[in-house]
């Protein structure tokens, strides 16, 4: 079955609505158990909710009443409704409940370095909402008691898109999702910064100015406080015309490959680029910390390097938005081969990672055909049929070239407690690598 929660309440089996409660109160009993899908919730509070904190005498004889229904209704589709000590719990199984298909979304989204993959993971779970949580089964003050969370959450998440979509360039996205919603939250001063944002990349100074207005308006009036330090800053700048507003801000240490920011070679060899993807400026809050953030990093990244062709970059960038969920599995492939290569170049006594990458570098070698160059001279190239798992598996060639090339010998790791960018020393002399300020704590953060 499938369950619609964040809207008016709704079940369905096989796309067909099914009617599973006569009464209102039958309804929010359910949805209360589905809210809390695989944990039991007392009688007790199932009546305190029910009944918002006056019960009358029969109130625990008429919840068993209900529950007895509900399980009437249910059985035949499936789906259980559990007696657990002195409450009930709902086991969710394969069904779908649309509050919980959210969370898991939400969870996804932020654990995703790449702002495009958290904009469609947020995409995706903003769009599960209907309007109010239970709206025909509950009112205001029971919802706040139930789904507060859910509501934070949902908030959270418009103002996270926003942002990525305004680090991405989309403005006009920003303004398309967040003008329907400027009457319900006008006192959210992340939604109105990302808004007001929106408008004056827009070329619209003047309504910028004007929500700024407008909101500080409200949130002295109702709310009996000023703007916040990042409403009043951006507020200023707009007024001085601050020429950074007018385009997202990029790394520092990048380059701009189609879409894409790659960072910049820095170690003259490619096993070894692909290793600085990962290890410079290992905290969350310093720039560069995760530079492989997506597949299309990945393969904007080979292609960047010349282990893939210009052409074939273009096929998997496409191959990968048609199947998404395995161009998903080959990032996280990469990135733990990527681990692997690093502990084997840093350790040469690692026995577990040199095997590792060992593995991958031989399926690589089985699918390499040998071919002549534009220069004339022959090449080792891996054959597109190899799919999605092309650039991976590129990198790993280059490694296993690398590994067998006393020049393994030379690499050193940068000693900058914030970087570690691996580079080959031939000269023996050189301590540091390329970046002259790396890993300084001195440099401000700035996103990727």
């Amino acid at each position: 079955m499938e369950f619609q929660l964040l809207g008016p309440f709704e079940a369905r089996h096989a796309g067909e609505r099914v009617v599973v409660g006569s009464r209102r109160q039958e309804r929010c009993l359910l949805g209360i158990l589905l809210l809390d899908a695989g944990r039991a919730v007392t009688t007790t509070r199932l009546i305190d909710l029910l009944w918002n904190g006056a019960p009358p005498a029969s109130a625990r004889s008429t919840v068993h009443t209900y529950i007895g229904r509900l399980r009437a209704r249910l059985s035949p589709y499936g789906l259980c409704v559990e007696t657990r000590h002195d409450g009930y719990a709902i086991d969710p199984g394969p069904h779908a409940i649309d509050a919980l298909e959210f969370l898991d979304l939400v969870g996804q989204a932020a654990a995703d370095h790449h702002p495009r993959e958290r904009v469609r993971a947020y995409d995706r779970a903003l769009a599960l909402w209907r309007g109010p949580l239970l709206a025909d089964v509950i009112d205001d003050q029971l919802r706040g008691r139930l789904g507060g969370h859910l509501g934070e959450l949902r908030l959270s998440a418009l103002e996270q898109r926003a942002e990525d979509q305004l680090a991405m360039g989309l403005h006009e996205r920003v303004l398309a999702d967040l003008t329907p919603l400027a009457q319900e939250f006008p006192a959210r001063e992340r939604l109105v910064v990302a808004r007001m944002t929106a408008l004056y990349r827009d070329g619209r100074r003047a309504d910028a100015l004007e929500l700024y207005r407008h909101t500080r308006h409200v949130l002295v009036s109702e709310l009996g406080i000023e703007p916040g330090p990042a409403l009043t800053t951006l507020h200023e700048r707009i007024l001085r015309g601050d020429p950074r507003l007018d385009r997202p801000p990029a790394p520092l240490y990048a380059v701009r490959v189609g879409e894409e920011w790659l960072p910049w070679n820095t170690s003259g060899h490619p096993a070894l680029e692909f290793c600085n993807t990962y290890a410079g400026w290992g905290g969350p809050e310093l720039p560069g910390s995760e530079w492989l953030r997506g597949y299309s990093t990945l393969a904007a990244w080979a292609g960047h390097l010349d282990l893939v062709d210009a052409p074939l970059v273009d096929r998997l960038l496409e191959q990968a938005r048609e199947r998404p969920d395995e161009a998903a599995a080959v990032l996280a492939e990469a990135r733990v081969f990527r681990a692997d290569l690093y502990a084997c170049l840093t350790d040469p006594h690692d026995v577990r990672a040199f095997n590792a990458v060992a593995a991958v570098a031989q399926r690589a070698t089985g699918s390499a055909v040998f071919t002549r160059g534009e220069d004339g001279l022959g090449q080792w190239r891996l054959s597109p049929a190899v799919g999605l798992r092309l650039p991976l598996l590129a990198a790993a060639h280059s490694a296993a070239d690398l590994l067998a090339d006393p020049r393994r010998f030379t690499i050193r790791a940068c000693p900058s407690e914030d970087c570690g960018w691996l580079f080959l020393n031939r000269s023996g002399r050189r301590r540091w690598c390329s970046l002259a300020t790396c890993g300084s704590r001195r440099q401000p953060p700035v996103p990727c």
